[in-house]
């Protein structure tokens, strides 16, 4: 390497050109001063995206001339993926982490981004992921909502029937009376033309994220609110009777039996919604392309709306959806200098350049929590506007994302499968809870 260099100062001083390429000085941390352009590899955690990143990727390749490779993961999938890939020779240069948790796991592998530009431009540096030399290494790139997604057309129709148990969704603002609403619809499903109230609750292993982390995000969220505290190594899971009433209600007012539910997907439950066969359908902003995108899709995109989850905590009349973040970019520290710069160089166009930015707005569908971004300069879908009205509106209080700090993907995957027992009838509530609190706690430990 010194006889190459020594040779490429020679050349350029007798010649006045550079002609020897490809190799960049070591100590040049940002890989300027170098031929050499690097490429980007990123893994992803969306499959529903996958067609999305891979249209970014030849756009920029095709604008820069830089390879960008994108790789999805399946479906709760990505823990493993990525222990798989960063081995490699060719390893990822981007990747994710969900929150704290995974940083802890994978520290040893996060890029110090503090000096980025794209970090510069991080409209609240308290989102970022930090070290304990409080330096970022961890970038949040959107801010994403869930709740329960619903079909207005089907709604109004019920609310015409004699004796419907609500007249608007204004007075839909609880458990109580969301429960009376839908079982009322349940019973009159055939006349409403549905199969069901609610789309199938998807318990597939690794399609049963919506429940194991989404909604168990909700009990988790009250007990650190009334313990004051951001994160525990023990939970009482003293909100587990309110999970189960929702739960419940999801199972028991489905379009299909719940000892079916082992088989089903998130397509097969958002495919459900899109075709007009349920009403309702937990599920995130993202969600929008899976119901968009259904061959025979009968909803209409006026009547896509959102309701908050109810469970029935008091006072939860003033609950909004659940906001917040688990998508963090890291750039691989052990990649090359130049794959580093590259990296670097890619997610700063996608997020402050107008074409870049375009497709973060439109085809992601991402609400990005950056500068760059002008207040037009937001998704259009349904599910997104639902999701800014709610963070605008001073008369609801949002939930948190508290499930970044939930202990493992094992102890999720335990959750999902205790979940399935529970509908096949195999296992008692009672023996569900003691799951949760006994992983919980055992899984915690594991990481100290």
């Amino acid at each position: 390497m010194k006889a190459k260099k020594f040779l490429s100062i020679a050349l350029a001083t007798v010649l006045s050109v550079g002609i020897l390429t490809g190799c960049s000085s070591s100590n040049d941390s940002s890989g300027s001063g170098s031929d050499e352009k690097g490429s980007v590899y990123y893994l992803s955690f969306k499959p529903e995206q996958e067609k999305q990143w891979k249209e970014i990727a030849k756009k920029y390749k095709e604008e820069t001339g830089v390879e960008v490779k994108v790789v999805t993961a399946a479906s709760g999938k990505y823990e493993q993926t990525l222990k798989s890939e960063i081995a490699k020779k060719d390893a990822p240069t981007l990747f994710q982490i969900n929150g704290p948790v995974g940083y802890q796991s994978w520290k040893d592998y996060c890029a110090d981004l503090t000096d980025t530009e794209l970090n510069k431009h991080l409209l609240n540096q308290d989102l970022a992921i930090k070290g304990e030399d409080d330096k970022v290494y961890g970038i949040p790139y959107v801010e994403e909502g869930y709740g329960i997604i619903y079909n207005q057309a089907i709604m109004d129709k019920y609310f015409a029937l004699d004796g419907a148990k609500a007249k608007s969704m204004d007075e839909i603002n609880n458990f109580a009376k969301l429960k009376e609403v839908a079982e009322d619809m349940q019973s009159k499903k055939d006349e409403l033309g549905i199969k069901g109230v609610f789309a199938s609750t998807s318990l597939t292993p690794g399609e049963d994220w919506r429940w194991q982390t989404h909604l168990a995000n909700l009990p988790i969220y009250y007990e650190y609110k009334d313990n004051k505290v951001k994160d525990e190594d023990k939970i009482d899971f003293k909100y587990s009777d309110n999970y189960k009433n929702i739960f419940d209600l999801y199972i028991n007012n489905s379009t299909c039996d719940a000892k079916l539910l082992g088989s089903k997907t998130v397509t097969d439950s958002m495919s459900e919604f899109a075709l007009g066969q349920c009403a309702m359908v937990q599920n995130g902003n993202w969600g929008w392309g899976q119901i968009a995108d259904v061959d025979g899709n009968t909803v209409k995109e006026d009547d896509v709306k959102f309701m908050p989850i109810y469970t029935g905590v008091k006072g939860e009349e003033k609950q909004g959806l659940c906001i917040g973040t688990e998508n963090y970019f890291c750039i691989n520290n052990k990649a090359s200098e130049a794959n580093q710069k590259a990296t670097q160089d890619f997610i700063n166009w996608l997020f402050t350049s107008d074409e870049g930015k375009n497709y973060v707005t439109n085809d992601l569908g991402f609400i990005a929590p950056f500068d760059t971004f002008s207040d037009k300069e937001v998704p259009q879908d349904p599910l997104a506007k639902e999701v800014i009205r709610y963070m605008k509106d001073d008369n609801y209080y949002n939930v948190d994302w508290n499930f970044t700090t939930f202990p493992s993907q094992t102890f999720k995957d335990d959750f999902g499968a205790a979940l399935l027992e529970y509908c096949n009838g195999n296992m008692k509530w009672d023996a569900v809870k003691k799951s949760v609190v006994d992983e919980w706690a055992s899984e915690k430990a594991a990481t100290k």
